[in-house]
């Protein structure tokens, strides 16, 4: 069982724009194939999801709910519900909610949707295994980073979807600033 930071990012390291637009993933070409990068082949190892609020806003903003697995929310906001789906809301210390989601994961990976600073403070709890990122080829200068920490990543395995360059890193320890 591992905790994975599972995302897409711009060349110059970003998920979104500054106004959390994703219009320069969405107009990206994907391929399925059968490397450890495809979406349905991770997913298949996955036993529940966790996001930020403001991730979590964006799939209800733009999208049905497209999950069947338990999902947590981190948000210290009300957030509203789905009918039918398997969320459930907490804040607090990714640390002291770890245990609960690694038990709900029965024996699968626990993934980090996103965003960034979640994926970071999970990092800092030294609880983040590893990081899968999608590199696109566009570049937007500024807006949300991938990971806004400093931290040594080793690099395990890399390949190609489509456009994207792909690589899969375990998570080191922080450097120093």
């Amino acid at each position: 069982m591992k905790t994975i930071y599972y995302t897409a990012t711009t060349l110059d390291g970003f998920l979104a724009d500054e106004q959390n637009n994703l219009d320069w993933l969405l107009k990206q070409p994907s391929e399925p194939d059968d490397s450890a990068f495809d979406y349905e082949r991770f997913i298949a190892t996955v036993g529940v999801l966790v996001m930020g609020s403001t991730t979590y806003r964006w799939v209800l903003d733009h999208a049905d709910w497209p999950y069947t697995l338990p999902s947590w929310v981190l948000s210290s906001r009300p957030q509203p519900s789905v009918d039918g789906a398997d969320i459930r809301f907490a804040s607090g210390s990714v640390a002291a909610l770890h245990p609960e989601l690694v038990a709900a994961a029965g024996g699968r990976d626990v993934w980090l949707v996103g965003g960034g600073d979640l994926a970071g403070q999970f990092a800092d709890a030294g609880l983040l295994d590893e990081v899968i990122v999608s590199i696109a080829p566009v570049t937007l200068g500024a807006g949300r980073p991938l990971l806004p920490r400093r931290y040594d990543l080793e690099l395990l395995e890399t390949g190609r979807n489509a456009g994207f360059l792909c690589a899969r890193y375990r998570v080191g320890r922080p450097l120093a600033p």
